[in-house]
């Protein structure tokens, strides 16, 4: 794991162990999201305090640039759309980026891990960049598979997403038969 050249916490190249998991073959969608929300009534950020990054494109652009610079610093100025979309891309909308069968792995969102990353404030590990994000990293970061940064848990942006992902204990539960769970 990691990169030579890395940076943020990407090198030194390391081993490290893997135990068994599964994982979702797509992020989480705004629409499966939405069907959470509603069957838990999960209260969202936006709710609780009246803003979320997600609506950004909705709010008036001085009002936009206020709030990004304070929370978010600069960006670029535009987004070129040269995939064909304006911000995220829908999540099938290129083909898997894997032998593994799962989508949008990098350059679409960065996504959310339960990694801390090592700061002096509580951050977790984002990983596979954005569309904001450029190949040689001449745009904030290097969109590559090693690509990872930490952020705190109260962020919130049209280009952050998570998927879900589940260890499997290879150990028989002993209290439970099968057909009971």
């Amino acid at each position: 794991m990691g990169a030579s050249d890395g940076r943020e916490g990407e090198s030194p190249v390391r081993k490290v162990k893997v135990q068994t998991f599964v994982i979702d073959k797509y992020p989480v969608t705004n629409a499966d999201f939405r069907e959470f929300v509603r069957a838990k009534k999960y209260k969202t950020e936006a709710e609780t305090i009246g803003w979320s990054f997600v609506f950004e494109d909705f709010v008036p652009e001085v009002t936009r640039s206020k709030i990004t610079e304070r929370i978010k610093g600069t960006f670029p100025d535009n987004d070129t759309a040269e995939d064909g979309f304006h911000g995220a891309s829908p999540v099938t909308a290129f083909p898997p980026q894997n032998s593994y069968g799962l989508y949008d792995m990098l350059g679409n969102t960065w996504e959310w891990t339960s990694t801390p990353f090592p700061e002096s404030q509580k951050m977790f590990v984002l990983r596979g960049a954005s569309w904001i994000d450029t190949e040689d990293g001449s745009a904030n970061h290097k969109a590559r598979i090693t690509t990872r940064m930490g952020n705190t848990p109260d962020s919130a942006s049209d280009n952050l997403s998570f998927r879900c992902a589940a260890s499997i204990n290879n150990k028989k539960d002993k209290t439970h038969n099968r057909s009971e769970l």
